[in-house]
């Protein structure tokens, strides 16, 4: 690791298909529950895809005034929702004596897609004057973090990333550096989706890469089995509290884990296709490790970007194959997608929130629905059930469209003990 500035986790907010809230999802989570149902948001009865991961229950006027609601995108409520279960999990106040030193950088891979299908039928269906004043600001995917900074009064540094399925992860990783290179002392960050709309969902059938598994939607999502069909489309995000370590002993921070390695690269191969050999994979995790100081066979656990795609699954098992090599069978990996589907740009940092949970539990979550192993992957995926672990490293694997790549470790700080 580099003798830049040490960045630590104080804080995670989940908001999931199978919880509200992070203790609900990671409760949910380490008992195998899975958070897939037929769709109810839209009729998806001409659809081939039937079935997705929705976030049920979600009331917004729990975070955000009733006045105000109709001004985010599902999207944005998602984010502002998290940012609070985060900054209660961390004790973290902002106010005029740190809030410029406390920047938000919170992302989506396709924003307000919700909003943007209502206001078009409205357009069409009533003329461009009755579209909404709130559509453009309920959409751009900017603000999610726009709107987490007003309401909490982070005056830092403020952006967004949309990486398709890479965003959280990145986001989180972009918030470790600006943090590393003294430009903030404490970050809001993280990843949100909320895509479950008619076109979204007929768009991601076209390309024949969601499940068909209708009939049986709880067994739906199986990454690494070999019957898997497909991709679950899912909804929601996480966001993580990263603070400069002494900033957070200053003020007596409950430290979750330290984040301590950020990796990127690209396939540069094709839009939405992996490289079957995982080449790209394989890279953004040595990069990884080598930003960590880590090696290989210092990582415990890994939760995989396994998504449920035939070719997705076994291109990231061969790399992991790869690069753990003899010690592939010691490092235990699992795919929570098995349980909350795929969250698009929200993935990648409700999966790094849970691997923050697993340090601090010393406890690693299932894949569920693994019932027949792909044969050509000898990993130990912790099939069905969790199991307790000593976790000093855990390792967050995020890709996306377009071949871009992203990879988080963390690692046990030395004087945290679960409660």
């Amino acid at each position: 690791m580099t003798s830049e500035r040490r960045v630590v986790v104080t804080g995670v907010g989940l908001i999931s298909p199978v919880g509200i809230g992070t203790e609900n999802t990671w409760k949910a989570i380490t008992a195998g529950v899975p958070g897939i149902a037929t769709i109810t948001q839209f009729d998806p009865t001409e659809y081939d895809c039937k079935i997705a991961g929705e976030v049920k229950g979600f009331d917004p006027t729990n975070w955000i005034e009733r006045k105000d609601v109709k001004k985010l995108g599902r999207f944005a409520q998602f984010a502002v929702a998290a940012t609070h279960m985060a900054l209660a999990d961390s004790g973290l106040k902002i106010d005029d004596a740190n809030a410029e030193r406390v920047g938000v950088l919170i992302g989506a891979g396709i924003g307000g897609f919700e909003v943007i299908e209502r206001e078009y039928r409205t357009l069409l269906e009533k003329g461009p004057s009755r579209v909404s004043p709130f559509f453009i600001p309920a959409t751009i995917i900017n603000l999610a973090a726009g709107q987490v900074s007003i309401r909490t009064g982070a005056k830092g540094p403020n952006s967004a990333v949309a990486t398709a399925c890479t965003t959280g992860a990145h986001a989180i990783g972009d918030a470790f550096k600006i943090i590393q290179r003294c430009a903030a002392d404490a970050m809001i960050c993280g990843g949100v989706e909320a895509a479950i709309t008619p076109l979204s969902v007929a768009g991601f059938c076209a390309m024949r890469a969601m499940s068909t598994r209708n009939d049986a939607p709880a067994a739906a999502s199986r990454p690494f089995d070999r019957a898997r069909d497909g991709f679950v489309i899912g909804e929601g995000g996480g966001i993580l509290i990263l603070e400069e370590l002494e900033f957070a002993l200053r003020r007596g921070a409950p430290i979750l884990a330290e984040i301590v390695g950020y990796g990127m690269s690209s396939d540069a191969y094709h839009l939405s296709a992996p490289l079957e050999n995982g080449d790209g994979i394989l890279r953004v995790m040595r990069n990884a490790l080598a930003d960590a100081g880590l090696l290989p066979e210092q990582i415990d656990y890994l939760n995989a970007h396994a998504t449920s795609t035939p070719l997705g699954d076994r291109g990231e098992a061969r790399a992991m194959m790869t690069l753990f090599a003899d010690t592939s069978r010691r490092v235990a990996v699992s795919s929570t997608k098995s349980m909350t589907g795929h969250l698009l740009g929200g993935s990648g940092s409700l999966e790094a929130g849970l691997s923050v949970l697993a340090i601090r539990d010393q406890l690693a979550p299932p894949t569920i629905n693994l019932e027949d192993p792909d044969p050509e992957i000898w990993l130990d995926l912790l099939p069905n059930h969790s199991r307790p672990l000593p976790i000093a490293c855990a390792m967050s694997n995020s890709f996306g469209f377009g071949g871009t790549n992203g990879c988080l470790i963390f690692r046990r700080y030395p004087t945290y003990t679960a409660a």
